[in-house]
C-alpha cells in the first residue's frame, strides 16, 4: 500500500499547477459547506430552543378536535337544509369543565408543570385614548413555573399581582403608547361590557414588538369577572422535563379528557416544515460548490491516466494487478479530499468565528443577536466526510479507466 501511495503523489506532483486548483476547490467548498451547515443547524436549534423555552409545551383548549354531531345532525345527516322553529336554543358557558382536577392531574405527573388560563379580549382606555390587547387571566404563583415572562420583566414582577389581585402586567411599548409607568391606573372593558380599572404593577419587555404591544397579565379571578365566566379557564398551559415528549403526552391527555391538546411541535408544523424545505434547498446550493470542485479532481486524474497508459502498462507487466492500477488513482482522489478537509476545515472555522462577531435585530424585535453557530463535531463530520466521498466519486470513473489499459497494446504501440 504505501508503495502504491508513493505512485500516487508522484503522479499529482507531475501536474502541480491542476492538482493545486483541485485542491483549492476542495478546501473552498468544505470551507463554506461547514459554514452554512454550520449557521443552518445553529439557527434552527436556536429558533427550536427559544419556542421551548419561551411557550408552554402543551396547550389545553375548550375545543373538541372532532366535535360531536348535534341531535338534528345525528337524525337527518349534515346535506341538506333543516327549518326549525319555536326552539330556543341552549347557552352554555364555554370553558373547560373541571379544570382544577385536570391541573392536579398533570401536576402529578413527574417533572410537569401546569397553569389554567382564561385568555380574552380588552379595550385598554386611558386619557381618551383606546387600544385593543389581549389579556391572558392567570395563577401568578403558578404561572411562572409554565412561562418565562418573569425573565422579561424590567419592572415590578408578575408576583406583585399576588398582593393586588387588581393590578395588570402590560408590555413596554403599551404603556409607552399610553405614557404609563409603573403605579398608574388603566381602565380595561371586556366584550361583556364589565369595565374595571387596574394598577400597572409591572413592566415586561420580550423584545417581540408585537407582543410587547397587544399583551396583558391579569389575576384568573379578575378574568373571570370580567368574561362573566366564573370558575372557568379556557386554556391550560403545560411544560414538561423532556419538551420532545410533548407530542405523546399530548396525545394521551386528549384521549384521557377529551379537550383537544395540541403540542408545540404539532403547533409549530409550518414553521419547521419551513425550516426543513431551507436547510434541503442550502444544502443543494452548497453541496454544488463541492461538486464543481469534484469534477477538477475528475479532470486531474483523467489527464494522469491519459498521460500514464505507457507507465500503466509497465507497472501490470510487472505484476501489478488491475486492481493495484485502481487503488493508485482511488489514492490520488483520497489525498486531495484528505488534504482538502483538513486545510478546509480551519477556513470554515474562521469563517464561523467571524460570522459570530456580527450583530443584528431580527424584524419585528427590539432584541440584539448575534448568529446561532452550531460548533458540534457533527458539522465538522459531515463536511469532511462530503468532501471525502466527492473526492473518491471524482476518482473512480478514471480509476476504472486506467486499470483496463491493456500492457500488450500500449506496449506495440497501440492507444
Amino acid at each position: 500500500m504505501r508503495l502504491l501511495a508513493s505512485i500516487a503523489v508522484k503522479h499529482l506532483l507531475a501536474r502541480k499547477r491542476q492538482s493545486l486548483v483541485s485542491l483549492l476547490g476542495i478546501i473552498l467548498g468544505v470551507a463554506f459547506f461547514l459554514t452554512i451547515s454550520s449557521l443552518m443547524q445553529g439557527s434552527e436549534k436556536d429558533f427550536i430552543r427559544r419556542l421551548i423555552d419561551n411557550m408552554p409545551h402543551i396547550f389545553v383548549t375548550d375545543t373538541y378536535r372532532n366535535p360531536s354531531l348535534q341531535p338534528v345532525e345525528r337524525l337527518y345527516g349534515s346535506n341538506g337544509a333543516i327549518e326549525v322553529r319555536s326552539v330556543k336554543p341552549v347557552t352554555e358557558t364555554r370553558g373547560i369543565r373541571g379544570f382544577e382536577q385536570i391541573v392536579d392531574y398533570l401536576r402529578s405527573l413527574p417533572g410537569v408543570q401546569a397553569s389554567p388560563v382564561l385568555a380574552g379580549q380588552g379595550v385598554l382606555s386611558f386619557a381618551g385614548k383606546n387600544t385593543a390587547v389581549s389579556l391572558d387571566g392567570m395563577i401568578p404563583e403558578d404561572i411562572q413555573d409554565v412561562v418565562t415572562i418573569q425573565d422579561y420583566m424590567i419592572s415590578g414582577s408578575i408576583s406583585d399581582l399576588i398582593a393586588n389581585p387588581n393590578g395588570i402586567v402590560l408590555g413596554e411599548e403599551l404603556t409607552r403608547t399610553f405614557s404609563l409607568e409603573r403605579g398608574d391606573n388603566i381602565t380595561v372593558t371586556a366584550p361583556t361590557g364589565q369595565v374595571r380599572t387596574f394598577k400597572i404593577l409591572g413592566i415586561f419587555r420580550t423584545g417581540r414588538s408585537e407582543y410587547d404591544l397587544n399583551h396583558g397579565f391579569v389575576s384568573l379571578k379578575r378574568m373571570q369577572a370580567l368574561m362573566d365566566r366564573p370558575h372557568r379557564a379556557n386554556t391550560i398551559i403545560v411544560k414538561l422535563p423532556d419538551p420532545y415528549r410533548a407530542r405523546a403526552i399530548a396525545a394521551d391527555l386528549e384521549s384521557r379528557i377529551g379537550y383537544k391538546s395540541i403540542s408545540w411541535q404539532e403547533s409549530s408544523e409550518d414553521l419547521m416544515s419551513t425550516l426543513a424545505i431551507r436547510n434541503i434547498i442550502m444544502y443543494s446550493v452548497v453541496s454544488s460548490v463541492l461538486i464543481v470542485a469534484a469534477f477538477g479532481i475528475y479532470n486531474v486524474i483523467s489527464t494522469v491516466v491519459m498521460e500514464k497508459h505507457r507507465d500503466i502498462a509497465i507497472l501490470k507487466s510487472m505484476g501489478f494487478l488491475a486492481r493495484d492500477i485502481q487503488r493508485i488513482f482511488l489514492i490520488q482522489g483520497l489525498i486531495l479530499g484528505i488534504i482538502g478537509s483538513l486545510l478546509g476545515l480551519p477556513l470554515g472555522s474562521a469563517l464561523m468565528y467571524t460570522l459570530m462577531q456580527v450583530e443584528f435585530k431580527p424584524p419585528g424585535s427590539t432584541e440584539v443577536i448575534v448568529m446561532p453557530l452550531d460548533w458540534g463535531w457533527l458539522q465538522f463530520a459531515i463536511a469532511s466526510g462530503f468532501a471525502l466521498s466527492a473526492a473518491l466519486m471524482a476518482a473512480l470513473l478514471p480509476a476504472r479507466k486506467g486499470a483496463r489499459v491493456q500492457p500488450v497494446d500500449i506496449l506495440r504501440g497501440g492507444v
